[in-house]
């Protein structure tokens, strides 16, 4: 790898030992993926590893190695949801003191995230590119994250170039303001292996979508003719958020860490079918594709006619956009069965900041108590890792929860069902 005279010297102890061992541990992943040299990062960080499991002994050394060698990143970064949120679940003192030994460290853990650098105390999120969180880069941008759903949103939605880095990686990147230049971060890494053909009848749910290009192209790069007949050509707050929904069914089902979307995306915009190699394979969706994948995800309910107890709504975070969304069709589905409240527990997740937002809305708080929701910023996936909150019967619209978790999966138009008062099917 070739280093700059700055770089060099840092890896020669300049900026203390600590930032030394930062340089070192960074050049030697790139040299790892073969990396040429080291790019400088424009943008700030998001740090993936949000959870203060006592068992990350390592990470929490780390934390205060830095903090005692008095290093502090220059841009305030955000970091992944928290893992538990008593406050508005309804969790029995059993599960509490399951959480309290999985995360008993979480208190301390944002005391040293807080001394490192995080933005704030709402900068808890997955979905950190959000307006209303604001880490929001530009096209063309280099970065070093590592949430699998963030990343995918990046380099797709926003044009910007990030790998996906494993946790901590990216902080130590942030340290010394480089990350190792390739895969994302060149533009051959950037060409599509894939050429996914939507032939669907209909917009296909955007979950499904995602899914079923994850789990046939893995790694690889698709390039998505004929889903712009369907969401037009231009990136609305709509489309981005079904875009962040696909993706992050793409980047868990999958390892997808890229996509193009012809007419749509930024590049797929700007250099079209150029972007697809000359070897590349095809992939045609269907309806029947889509009705194949869905009908093929596996149950893992103990009992699979159990009637569902619990209901989760945004893996990841939703947009202010969807909380106002899912909360009005909520209410029109409760009306049209002649109900006031939910047949099941039902909690929508987002940004602490857009459920700040949302709530300063007219009339939010009401509405939401009135249909018996509730909205939370935990991370549903670290919920669902308590084993007592695994071993229960919930359901979610998220294909990223239901691929890590026992959630079952349904479709928006089945979830409302159900939680209108419907039988899950």
């Amino acid at each position: 790898m070739k280093l700059t005279k700055a770089e060099k010297d840092i890896l020669a102890g300049a900026g203390g030992e600590v930032k030394r061992k930062a340089m070192e541990t960074v050049v030697r992943y790139g040299d790892t993926f073969g990396a040429t040299r080291l790019a400088p990062i424009d943008h700030n960080l998001h740090m993936v590893t949000s959870m203060g499991i006592p068992l990350l002994t390592p990470v929490f050394e780390l934390m205060d190695e830095l903090i005692a060698a008095g290093i502090r990143l220059e841009r305030p970064f955000t970091v992944d949801p928290r893992p538990v949120d008593y406050s508005t679940l309804n969790v029995s003192p059993l599960k509490k003191i399951v959480f309290r030994i999985m995360y008993g460290k979480q208190a301390a853990y944002e005391k040293q995230l807080e001394k490192i650098g995080l933005k704030d105390s709402n900068a808890f999120t997955c979905a950190c590119y959000l307006d209303e969180v604001g880490n929001i880069p530009k096209k063309g941008d280099i970065l070093a994250w590592s949430e699998s759903s963030a990343v995918i949103y990046a380099n797709s939605v926003l044009g910007a170039r990030s790998n996906r880095n494993s946790g901590l990686i990216e902080l130590l990147c942030g340290i010394v303001g480089r990350a190792p230049e390739f895969g994302f971060l060149t533009d051959r890494g950037r060409m599509a292996d894939w050429v996914i053909e939507v032939k669907a009848s209909k917009t296909p749910e955007a979950q499904v979508l995602g899914s079923a290009i994850g789990m046939k192209v893995m790694e690889d790069v698709p390039y998505i003719l004929g889903l712009d007949g369907h969401l037009g050509g231009n990136l609305t707050q709509e489309v981005k958020d079904y875009l962040k929904d696909m993706g992050a069914a793409m980047a868990s089902n999958g390892a997808v860490g890229l996509y193009h979307i012809d007419r749509l995306t930024p590049e797929a915009r700007e250099k079209k079918k150029s972007l697809v190699k000359k070897k590349a394979r095809t992939y045609v969706i269907d309806d029947a594709e889509l009705e194949r994948v869905y009908r093929a995800y596996p149950l893992m309910w103990k009992k699979p006619d159990a009637r569902p107890k619990l209901c989760f709504i945004g893996c990841p975070h939703l947009s202010l956009a969807q909380v106002r969304s899912w909360l009005s069709r909520i209410e029109d589905a409760l009306s049209r069965r002649g109900r006031r409240s939910v047949a099941v527990r039902t909690v929508l997740t987002t940004a602490p900041d857009v459920a700040a937002a949302f709530m300063r809305e007219n009339g939010a708080s009401a509405r939401l108590r009135r249909a018996g929701l509730s909205l939370s910023s935990i991370c549903p996936l670290m919920y669902m890792n308590n084993p007592l909150c695994g071993r229960e019967p919930v359901i979610t619209n998220s294909n990223k929860l239901r691929t890590y978790t026992t959630a079952r999966y349904y479709r928006d138009g089945d979830i409302l069902d159900i939680i209108a008062g419907g039988r899950a099917k």
